[in-house]
């Protein structure tokens, strides 16, 4: 089992970017995965039309289902996920996004995913991290909060639009998950540990065989999804530091 961190000679952003050290740890654990349990939009690496094999992102936070004694995402608390549609199939034009009092800069109607990301992290009060977006250029787009909004019922943002063509072209904005505290009780709200390689599966598998990190040095800035540093155990070895 490979359980050495990436070296300068392999591209980090396939593989562990967020793995900075391994603390002498020999070996890890190896886990069976729930693959019905992952969300596409956030823990999958984006698929190709050229290759019918998916795979899930390493470092994802996980937990044992105590019910099925498989593994999920780590669900301590729920993250808000909140949707952006473009109706009406617009032309041209832009759209602004305002989240809790700040507007972005103008947003194309068919912008991508990252460009839409980029426009929410230029706020003020939006760090890297804090909003991840996922979806089609144009969308809709996906937005989970995380960072410092880790499990906070947010506020939704809101949507103005200056867009051309198409039939009654204009934004809505929706809440398609609510933030809060943990509601899971089936030992998916313990954490046990993160994902320490990508799994390749192919559709229509719902299980997969994978390695657990238990011990290390954690940059939480480069996980795939948020995670609070509290939420590791007592006594144990993993440690989070930021790269600068």
């Amino acid at each position: 089992m490979d359980i050495q961190p990436y070296t300068t000679s392999e591209t980090l952003s396939v593989g562990r970017p967020w793995l900075m050290s391994m603390l002498g740890i020999e070996t890890n654990e190896t886990i069976t995965l729930d693959l019905t349990a992952f969300d596409q939009n956030v823990h999958w690496m984006e698929a190709s039309k050229y290759q019918p094999e998916r795979k899930l992102k390493s470092g994802i936070p996980l937990a044992k289902n105590s019910t099925t004694g498989l593994w999920e995402p780590y669900a301590a608390v729920t993250n808000e996920v909140q949707s952006v549609t473009v109706t009406g199939a617009p032309t041209g034009g832009t759209f602004t996004l305002t989240y809790s009092g700040q507007t972005t800069a103008s947003i194309a109607y068919n912008a991508t995913a990252a460009a839409v990301q980029s426009a929410l992290e230029a706020l003020s009060n939006v760090n890297p991290g804090d909003i991840v977006v996922t979806g089609n250029a144009g969308g809709p787009y996906t937005l989970t909060f995380g960072g410092q909004y880790l499990g906070d019922n947010v506020a939704q943002l809101t949507a103005t639009a200056s867009l051309t063509g198409g039939t009654t072209p204009g934004v809505t904005v929706a809440t398609t998950t609510g933030g809060g505290t943990p509601t899971a009780s089936d030992g998916t709200q313990i954490f046990r540990g993160f994902l320490f390689t990508e799994v390749s599966f192919y559709p229509g598998s719902t299980k997969a065989g994978a390695p657990l990190l238990v011990h290390g040095q954690i940059d939480p800035s480069k996980l795939p999804v948020a995670f609070d540093p509290k939420d590791i155990p007592a006594g144990s070895n993993t440690q989070f530091v930021y790269k600068v």
